[in-house]
């Protein structure tokens, strides 16, 4: 008779069978007023390395697995740039490169993804200055000292104007040139594009608009202004793909796309204000995912959270992703209780038939700092095993061989590395009450596992996008055969 171990399908669950083993598990790491990290602009290379190997080490063992980190919050960079200066946040002085040197966002990647945790690159396409309208301090090669007449005060921020072709080329040139140097798995914006308006107060781009209707446009004013939006994320969608077909592209745009969609939804119109048609840029298909800000709490009609989930789940036209941003500081911020995000995992997993696939917090340090006890609710009923980010298939990457020559020795497993160069992690999944449930996640570089129980098993290999190889299975501490 033929081993019954080896008569089921490969199903992929986390041990716990109630949560999903495909999830993506993201937190914002928010880089601008020294949000989340560097917790200070004044701490040395080694401080600064070290808490960002604390805050992944945490995370990791919390089952996330990707950060969205902020690597240029206002026309700067946390990272080694020829375009843009180091950033202010970093060493206290925009321009001044860490001492001693180092790379953050070359460690992050390399970092991270040592833990199985996914690194989003996000950018803030316009801000030039966070909380500040003068340009003193910042560096020469900052964008308000090289094209002063598209750089405006604009309340307590410097804006760069979208409408100017300059602006909109150097933000591409940004993008494409970290996609092109670094092993990031995503890119990312949030839901600054142009400024959350001042009242009273027009934002100062009519020469720019004037230029545009001399040369024979004809757009009205906010048609063009979100036009100019349009343009940068389909831009973006196609160069991105171009260079490295494998990396992601996702937006976190306000919750809102407009007061009354869907029914009875009712705040800030950002399609209006900020000119951002965030319902095309998904419908269009030029997302690979969307993770709009549904920062209020489940109940409250005007923005609900379930309704607004819904609607925009409703616009995935090409079938992506939707992870929905939550609004975790609010434990903090608006005395909420962790119980209300945890309510809100359990909706978006709710609807994970129709592509609704994971969730991203804003923001780490709540999760790292156990705020309010949240990691310790997060860790005991909402992520308490392991996931794999979930496969998105319409991205191009070569399929990761099978597992090869894997033996076991007792409660030990091994196999081969990996030499094609395909294979982002390894998986390991165990036989229990009729599902293979997902075990661990182990990066790239591993070669051996140590079972803690006995029973049938299934190693498979991924690739950055989430495809898994054809399965090798073996057994700790059973025989094979039975009849």
């Amino acid at each position: 008779m033929f081993g019954l171990l080896f008569l089921f399908p490969v199903l992929v669950y986390s041990e716990d069978s109630s949560w999903p083993a495909r999830e993506f598990r993201g937190v914002f790491v928010a880089t601008v007023a020294n949000i989340d990290w560097p917790s200070s602009r004044h701490l040395t290379t080694n401080q600064q390395k070290n808490e960002l190997i604390n805050l992944l080490d945490k995370l990791q063992k919390l089952n996330f697995n990707a950060i969205v980190l902020q690597v240029r919050p206002a026309g700067d960079a946390l990272y080694s740039s020829k375009l843009e200066p180091w950033s202010y946040y970093l060493t206290g002085e925009q321009g001044k490169a860490p001492s001693p040197f180092y790379d953050p966002l070359e460690l992050a990647t390399t970092e991270a993804h040592k833990r199985n945790l996914e690194v989003h690159a996000w950018f803030n396409p316009y801000r030039a200055r966070s909380g500040s309208s003068s340009s003193v301090g910042l560096a020469q090669n900052h964008i308000a000292h090289i094209y002063p007449q598209y750089v405006y005060k604009y309340g307590h921020d410097l804006w760069m104007d979208p409408g100017a072709s300059v602006i909109k080329d150097h933000a591409i040139k940004v993008f494409l040139d970290v996609v092109t140097r670094y092993d990031i798995d995503g890119v990312h914006i949030d839901d600054y594009f142009y400024p959350y308006p001042v009242s009273g107060t027009d934002f100062p781009d009519s020469h720019t608009y004037s230029s545009y209707k001399k040369s024979g446009g004809s757009l009205g004013l906010s048609d063009w202004r979100r036009n100019n939006i349009n343009t940068l994320i389909q831009n973006l969608s196609t160069r991105i793909k171009t260079i490295k077909p494998y990396v992601k592209f996702g937006i976190s745009p306000f919750g809102i796309w407009q007061p009354g969609y869907p029914h009875g939804i009712h705040g800030f119109n950002s399609f209006t204000s900020l000119y951002a048609d965030s319902r095309k840029w998904f419908k269009d298909g030029w997302l690979d995912y969307v993770a709009p800000q549904l920062y209020w709490q489940i109940d409250p009609p005007a923005q609900s959270y379930p309704a607004l989930l819904d609607w925009w789940l409703d616009q995935n036209t090409h079938q992506h992703h939707v992870y929905t941003s939550n609004y975790a500081s609010a434990v903090f911020a608006k005395h909420w209780s962790p119980n209300e995000l945890e309510r809100q995992v359990q909706i978006s997993r709710s609807r994970e038939s129709r592509k609704s696939f994971g969730n991203i917090h804003f923001s780490a340090k709540v999760f790292v700092g156990n705020m309010h006890g949240m990691s310790d609710v997060f860790h005991s009923n909402v992520y308490t095993s392991p996931a794999l980010t979930p496969e998105m298939p319409w991205l191009s990457c070569p399929n990761p061989p099978k597992p090869s020559n894997v033996k076991t020795h007792g409660h030990n497993v091994s196999w081969t590395p990996d030499t094609s160069g395909h294979v982002r992690s390894w998986a390991i999944f165990h036989f229990i009450a009729e599902v293979f449930g997902l075990v661990t996640v182990l990066p790239q570089d591993s070669t051996s596992f140590t079972a803690t129980e006995i029973g049938s098993y299934v190693i498979v290999s991924l690739n950055r996008i989430g495809i898994q190889s054809t399965e090798e299975r073996f057994t700790i501490g059973l025989t094979s055969v039975i009849g």
